[in-house]
């Protein structure tokens, strides 16, 4: 599984950084990327039942809400692929006004995110799940966003090895 999810991932950034600039290509790499999330979807799903281990009684409480949280997840981590879009299209000649732009999306999402957990943490223990059980979900998807995180760090194109021009001074 995780070897699944490594190369699902490394497929969707791979695809990434040469995005066509036409429509019709554009639609066609949001296609493809989309198809890509949804094959990532349903490894996770596989992964998450082979660590999480539940008993029938919990399976039962668990499943209804992880698919709401992973339904609400995915508009959040759609603003992270438009992020990850503007990137490629932009890089290497991204501005100051590009990067602000950006630095704001990435800490807006990173929020987001650990917002959507806070809640879904929540959601979990109000349908009757053991605090151990929702700590043990909440570990595994941390990792998994790590895995995800590192690989994404891995094959994007990093602006440290840009030069830094400095701003001319407005006196």
């Amino acid at each position: 599984m995780k070897s699944t999810l490594h190369l699902i991932t490394l497929l969707l950034v791979v695809s990434l950084p040469g995005l066509a600039r036409s429509q019709t290509d554009a639609s066609n790499v949001d296609s493809y990327i989309e198809s890509l999330r949804a094959d990532l979807r349903a490894d996770k799903v596989d992964i998450v039942t082979q660590a999480m281990q539940l008993s029938d009684k919990d399976a039962k409480l668990f499943w209804p809400v992880y698919h709401r949280y992973e339904n609400d997840l995915r508009q959040v981590n759609n603003r992270r692929v438009a992020l990850i879009k503007s990137y490629s299209d932009k890089f290497p000649n991204v501005t100051d006004g590009d990067a602000k732009a950006m630095i704001n999306e990435a800490l807006d999402y990173y929020s987001r995110r650990d917002d959507l957990r806070k809640k879904y943490a929540e959601e979990f223990l109000k349908a009757g799940l053991p605090p151990l059980t929702v700590a043990k979900f909440l570990q595994l998807e941390h990792r998994l966003d790590i895995i995800v995180d590192l690989e994404l760090a891995s094959q994007l194109p990093s602006l440290l090895t840009q030069p830094v021009v400095k701003a001319k001074s407005t006196k």
